[in-house]
C-alpha cells in the first residue's frame, strides 16, 4: 500500500517535525526563505544567480537567466529523490546550446507563421528563428533575458517573483510589456506558476514554461514508457513547418487520442503523417474545458517504474505536448548523461500556436488597460 505524500507531510507539519516518508526525507511544510548563489557570468560580465527553495517535499532551483528551472526534485514511491527536469550544470551551455530547457517563454510561446501578423490594420514583422517562422519569441526571447528575482514567503508558501520589461519593438512586438511571473511551492509541494502582464500598446502575448520532464529522473533514458492522459478531444494539425493548418481535428481513432491514457511510445511510430512531419508528437491539444476562470485538471503523466506522477491544472485552452523529438545526443545534462531523442518531454500550457493569424482560435491580443493572467499548477505524487 502506497502512502500519500501530502498526508505524511501535512501530519508532520502539524506535529512540528520534518517528515520522513517511505524511506526518504521530505521537508516540513513550514516555509523557508529561498537562498541564492552565483551560478555563472555572461560574456558581458552580467551575473546569473541560482535560487534554491523547498517546501512540501519538493525542491526547486531557478536561474535568473530566462527564469530557467535548473532542477526540480521530487521523491519516488520509496521516498528516493531525483531531479526530474532536463538541463545543464553551467551557464555557458544554457547560453550556447539550450533547446529552451526549463525556460520561461515569451513574448509568444510556440510558433508564428513567417514571423508575421496583423493587428488593428498594422502589419508586424517579428524575429525569425525557426526556418521562416518565429519560435518562442524570436532569437532573443524571454528565455534569453536576465530576470529580476524577488524571493518571498507567504503563510505556508514559499516562492519567487520574477520581473521583466520587454520594450516596444523588442523582437518586433508592439508595446512595452511589463511581465511578472510568480513561482510558488505550496505546503503540499505543488509548483504553481502565475503569469501576469500589462502593455501600453495593443500586442499579442502567450507565456508558458518549457520544462523538459523525465519522471524517472534526469538522464535516465526514454520517456516513451511514461503514461500520459490528456483531456482533449481535438488537436491542431500542422503543416511541414509545424504551423497549425487551422483545422481542429478529432483525436478519436488517431495516435493523438490520450483521453483514456496510454504509454507515449505505444503509437509514436505508427507512420501517421503528422507524426512523420514532426518526428514524433509536437502538437497543440485543444483542451475540452476551454478557457476557464480557475485552473482545472487537464493532464496526468506517470512513470510506472518510479511511481512518480505529475498532474497539470491550468485555465489555458491549449496544451503543447512535445516528445523530445529533436534531442540528438549532443547535449549533456548534470548527471553526465547525454540526451537522445525521446529522453524528456514538454507539456506547455498555452493559447494556440499562430493564433494571431487564425481568427477562429482563442485570441492572444492584450490591450492597454487589460491584464494578462494565467495560472498553471503542477501537482506531484508517487
Amino acid at each position: 500500500m502506497e502512502l500519500n505524500r501530502r498526508t505524511v507531510i501535512a501530519g508532520a507539519a502539524a506535529a512540528g517535525i520534518a517528515a520522513t516518508t517511505l524511506g526518504g526525507t521530505a521537508e516540513a511544510s513550514s516555509s523557508r526563505k529561498p537562498t541564492k548563489k552565483l551560478f555563472g557570468k555572461l560574456a558581458d560580465g552580467t551575473k546569473v544567480h541560482i535560487w534554491s527553495l523547498a517546501n512540501g517535499g519538493t525542491r526547486l532551483k531557478v536561474l535568473s537567466w530566462g527564469g530557467v528551472v535548473q532542477s526540480l526534485e521530487i521523491p519516488d514511491r520509496k521516498g528516493h529523490y531525483a531531479n526530474v527536469s532536463a538541463g545543464f550544470d553551467n551557464i555557458e551551455d544554457y547560453v550556447a546550446k539550450t533547446p529552451y530547457f526549463g525556460a520561461l517563454i515569451g513574448r509568444y510561446g510556440n510558433r508564428i507563421a513567417k514571423g508575421q501578423f496583423t493587428l488593428d490594420g498594422k502589419s508586424y514583422q517579428l524575429s525569425v528563428n525557426d526556418g521562416v517562422n518565429s519560435l518562442h519569441g524570436g532569437t532573443q526571447g524571454f528565455d534569453k533575458r536576465v530576470w529580476d528575482v524577488e524571493p518571498f514567503t507567504k503563510g505556508s508558501d514559499v516562492g519567487l517573483h520574477l520581473y521583466y520589461t520587454s520594450v516596444d519593438g523588442e523582437m518586433g512586438y508592439p508595446g512595452t510589456l511589463k511581465v511578472k511571473v510568480t513561482y510558488t511551492l505550496t505546503r503540499h509541494g505543488d509548483w504553481r506558476i502565475d503569469y501576469e502582464a500589462t502593455t501600453d500598446k495593443a500586442t499579442v502575448v502567450n507565456l508558458t514554461s518549457h520544462v523538459y520532464w523525465n519522471l524517472g529522473g534526469e538522464g535516465t533514458g526514454t520517456i516513451e514508457d511514461h503514461e500520459l492522459k490528456i483531456a482533449a478531444s481535438r488537436y491542431t494539425p500542422t503543416d511541414s513547418g509545424l504551423i497549425p493548418t487551422g483545422e481542429l481535428a478529432k483525436v478519436a481513432g488517431t495516435p493523438f487520442d490520450f483521453r483514456k491514457g496510454k504509454a507515449i511510445g505505444r503509437d509514436i511510430r505508427t507512420g501517421h503523417p503528422q507524426l512523420v512531419t514532426a518526428k514524433g508528437f509536437d502538437h497543440n491539444w485543444v483542451l475540452d474545458k476551454g478557457i476557464t476562470a480557475k485552473p482545472e485538471h487537464v493532464a496526468t503523466l506517470r512513470d510506472p517504474h518510479s511511481g512518480r506522477t505529475l498532474k497539470i491544472a491550468t485555465n489555458e485552452p491549449g496544451l503543447q505536448f512535445y516528445s523530445g523529438n529533436f534531442l540528438d545526443g549532443t547535449l549533456v545534462g548534470p548527471s553526465g548523461h547525454t540526451y537522445r531523442q525521446g529522453d524528456a518531454l514538454c507539456l506547455e500550457t498555452q493559447h494556440f500556436p499562430d493564433s494571431p493569424n487564425h481568427p477562429s482560435f482563442p485570441s492572444t491580443v492584450l490591450r492597454p488597460g487589460q491584464k494578462y493572467r494565467t495560472t498553471t499548477i503542477h501537482t506531484f505524487g508517487a
